[in-house]
């Protein structure tokens, strides 16, 4: 697979993501629209698990990686399919931008990482101006728009808490498997979310956008996206990696304005703006290595 291939292609989904998450909300119900995409993500996993005879370890180590990665994707996905019929999906993908430095906190935090240096403390306390700002925004259009917001942010987190607590367990499996199990465990739990929210009535009316949405979340989201992830983190350095998280948020935005005419106020771009600024001061160290030759 070439480098370059694979970098463009986590770009591309992970700018469509957000788009395809409200797409697919909004027009199937949020709860139904998740427990769809994931189980579509399932069965490719189970499928693409047997066609490489790609081990499955199922011992007490691996079982608690798949019930710790299971339930923080399941709560973090729940908060975020529910965010997303509230703001615009570009926001979506700002507020995800921020996973880096959470993530940064909680390792700090939990796993006594010295990754909170002075620069990157400053790039934090930007990027929280930042949220703070966009919080204050009356985003047109709905009236939950800062419930959405915080719904977002409650599952960014969630989402940064499970990576450190994966990190954490330091369980030796393969990504494809730990990508199956978390699904294994996840999947009934949004079966359950369905039957709760929507007494596991199909929706009467899916439109073809949302159906077309699921697939491609199911597909490309779940499976085809963090299989290229892992395959470019595995390739190149951290800096050409962190170009991912201050890209997609940009290239998100311009796809919400074009292909769903969201309108963003002027001081929520200057929230955003915060937020960009903090990113790129927290990935500066990462950011340096690009003056260094690409790993091929």
């Amino acid at each position: 697979m070439s480098v370059p291939a694979a970098y463009l292609g986590v770009i591309l989904i992970w700018s469509t993501t957000p788009l395809g998450i409200q797409w697919s909300a909004q027009g199937a119900g949020f709860s139904f629209a998740v427990m769809a995409r994931m189980l579509i993500g399932l069965a490719i996993c189970l499928v693409l698990l047997r066609a490489t005879r790609t081990a499955f370890p199922f011992t007490p180590a691996a079982r608690q990686l798949y019930a710790v990665s299971g339930l923080t994707l399941f709560v973090s996905m729940l908060l975020t399919y529910w965010g997303a019929l509230h703001i615009p999906s570009g926001l979506i993908s700002v507020i995800f931008g921020l996973s880096p430095l959470v993530t940064g906190v909680f390792a700090a935090l939990w796993l006594s990482e010295r990754t909170l240096t002075p620069l990157r403390i400053a790039g934090l306390g930007l990027a929280m101006a930042g949220l703070w700002l966009i919080f204050g925004q009356p985003w047109p259009g709905d009236g939950h728009a800062r419930l959405g917001t915080l719904a977002a942010v409650a599952g960014m987190a969630v989402q940064a808490l499970g990576l450190v607590w994966i990190k954490r367990l330091d369980a030796r499996v393969s990504s494809l498997a730990i990508t199956t199990g978390s699904l294994g465990v996840a999947v009934p739990c949004f079966v359950l979310a369905w039957l709760v929210a929507d007494t596991a009535r199909l929706p009467p009316d899916i439109t073809p956008r949302a159906g077309i949405a699921i697939v491609y979340l199911g597909v490309l989201g779940s499976v085809v996206g963090f299989t290229l992830y892992y395959y470019v983190i595995k390739h190149i350095d951290a800096g050409r990696v962190a170009l991912i998280m201050l890209v997609t948020p940009v290239t998100a935005l311009l796809l919400g304005q074009t292909l769903n005419a969201e309108i963003i106020p002027a001081s929520g771009w200057a929230g955003i703006a915060l937020i960009g600024a903090g990113l790129l001061l927290y990935e500066w160290q990462a950011l340096r290595q690009l003056r260094r030759p690409a790993i091929s």
